[in-house]
C-alpha cells in the first residue's frame, strides 16, 4: 500500500504501519511502500504503540507527505574495565 492511500483514507491521524520497501537517501530511510495495520485514535495511545512497535513496525501521522524518517547511527562507547590500565 502507498503513503498517499493511507493519508486519504485516514486523514489527520496516527497511524500503526509495517515497512514493505524503502530506500536511503542520506541520512533518511523513505518509506516506498507500507502495511497498514490500524488507525489510533490519540497521541497517548499512538505513544505506547510506538514503544510496543518491534522490528519494521511503527507509529506515524498522516499529516506529513511522505514518509522520511532520519536514521541516528549511536556513536561507540568506550570504557575501561576496573582494575585495568
Amino acid at each position: 500500500m502507498q503513503w498517499s492511500e493511507v493519508r486519504r483514507m485516514f486523514p489527520d491521524q496516527w497511524v500503526l504501519v509495517e515497512e514493505l520497501a524503502s530506500h536511503y537517501d542520506n541520512d533518511k530511510v523513505c518509506v516506498d511502500e507500507i502495511a497498514f495495520i490500524k488507525a489510533i485514535p490519540d497521541a497517548r495511545e499512538a505513544t505506547d504503540e510506538l514503544f510496543a512497535a518491534k522490528g519494521k513496525r511503527f507509529v506515524y501521522h498522516t499529516s506529513k507527505e511522505q514518509i522520511a524518517i532520519r536514521e541516528i547511527t549511536k556513536p561507540m562507547v568506550r570504557r575501561s574495565i576496573a582494575g585495568g590500565n
